[in-house]
């Protein structure tokens, strides 16, 4: 999503405006129902009246207080609305859903909406993106996906991007975002009372609120599900935000959920989740560049760093000094950005569509292929020319 005036941060995943009802942590109107169809039975949740009275207990700004968070954090949800003014046709170009799409749709079947519509308006689907970013550390015990499948790897691949790039990146942190942070009613608290200003008590009945609501439905397996982890980013925080919550650090988080959706694509190779940090650590490098700047403005703006990242991402990855990924598994790299394309033309948070996404990632592996010397690595500046060249040709119209 680029620059913020406090907190930095840019979004990888870059989700489809087609996902804006399951992750745009908006719901349709529904009735707060007594009970929650949960596919494996009827569970007992709270009534109407019962929910009301707890909604009672917040503060009368909760509302406007969720609403900075989100901005502050570069996670307001206004991202995915249309912005009024297109800069583009989106008649001129090839987009439509990709699969990842209804993959994540499909995880939350049979989880009732009523229920989502309740998390939400107490802030719940955050929790574990904020418990990450503001609270998490990079730790040996830490590890990236439901079972540790991408640990090693990512942590490999971490390490070596900080070697690779012309930049002192010793201070940029590797955190896993978690579901389990739903199954700590003390994670939850924190975050409510840090974040939002929560007196202790009346941040604990929420938190326990919520995990009573998500333990409710067997398909959001206790915060399992990855609707709760369906993210990944880059961020760099301000000096002052330092002082306000110390421990605070350049980091890139990895949501579960992410990993998850990319093996649920079909992308079982561990390359495209190294493609997913890649990305990621790209924007470091536009951070440590400035190269968020540009006279670009709105949805073109956004979507020429995010190319630019797959492009940097898919650099490193294919390069003899880097990743030295094989023409094989750089198809999964290229798949994985593909999936993470978007339609949303007239947002301030558009990533590009599929289809300028694989042509940004191919540019990348391109580079490398042509180079005369595959034992030379460009530094940043050198390749962001090399890129911002081609920008206009990988965002040229191509519906035909």
């Amino acid at each position: 999503m680029g620059e913020h005036n406090m907190f930095k941060k840019s979004t990888s995943c870059g989700l489809a405006a087609g996902l804006a009802v399951a992750l745009g942590l908006s719901f349709a109107p529904a009735a707060m129902a007594d009970t929650a169809s949960a596919g494996t039975g009827t569970v007992q949740i709270a009534s109407a009246s019962q929910f009301d009275a707890l909604k009672a207990e917040l503060p009368a700004d909760w509302s406007a207080r969720v609403a900075d968070a989100r901005a502050r954090f570069g996670l307001d949800d206004t991202a995915w609305a249309d912005r009024a003014e297109s800069v583009i046709n989106p008649g001129d170009y090839q987009c439509a859903a990709t699969p990842i799409d209804g993959w994540l749709t499909g995880e939350l079947a049979g989880v009732d909406r009523a229920v989502l519509k309740q998390i939400d308006q107490l802030a719940g689907f955050d929790l574990a993106t904020y418990d990450a970013l503001i609270f998490g550390s990079q730790d040996k015990r830490n590890v990236f996906g439901l079972d540790g499948t991408y640990t090693n790897e990512l942590n490999r691949t971490m390490a070596g991007l900080k070697k690779f790039w012309d930049f002192d990146g010793s201070d940029i942190q590797l955190i896993p975002m978690k579901g389990d942070t739903y199954r700590s009613v003390d994670r939850m608290v924190r975050v409510y009372t840090a974040l939002y200003g929560l007196d202790a008590a009346t941040a604990r009945e929420i938190a326990e609120y919520v995990q009573e609501l998500i333990y409710s439905q067997p398909g959001l397996r206790q915060g399992d599900n990855p609707y709760f982890t369906f993210n990944a980013f880059a961020f760099d925080p301000a000096p002052e935000d330092v002082a306000e919550f110390p421990g605070l650090t350049k980091r890139i988080v990895m949501g579960d959920g992410v990993l998850a959706g990319l093996r649920g694509v079909g992308l079982q190779d561990k390359a495209a989740p190294l493609g997913v940090l890649a990305h990621e650590y790209g924007h470091q490098v536009q951070y440590a560049n400035n190269l968020f700047e540009s006279p670009l403005t709105g949805p073109e703006a956004t979507r020429r760093t995010e190319l630019m990242a797959d492009a940097y991402g898919t650099y490193y990855l294919v390069h003899a000094r880097g990743g030295a990924l094989n023409a094989a598994r750089t198809l999964d790299v290229e798949a994985s950005f593909y999936n993470v394309g978007d339609c949303a033309f007239t947002n301030d948070g558009h990533h590009g569509t599929p289809n300028q996404r694989l042509k940004s990632s191919t540019f990348g592996a391109t580079v490398v292929a042509e180079a005369a010397n595959q034992g030379h690595k460009l530094g940043a500046l050198a390749f962001d020319a090399k890129f911002e060249a081609v920008l206009p040709e990988i965002v040229a119209p191509d519906a035909h």
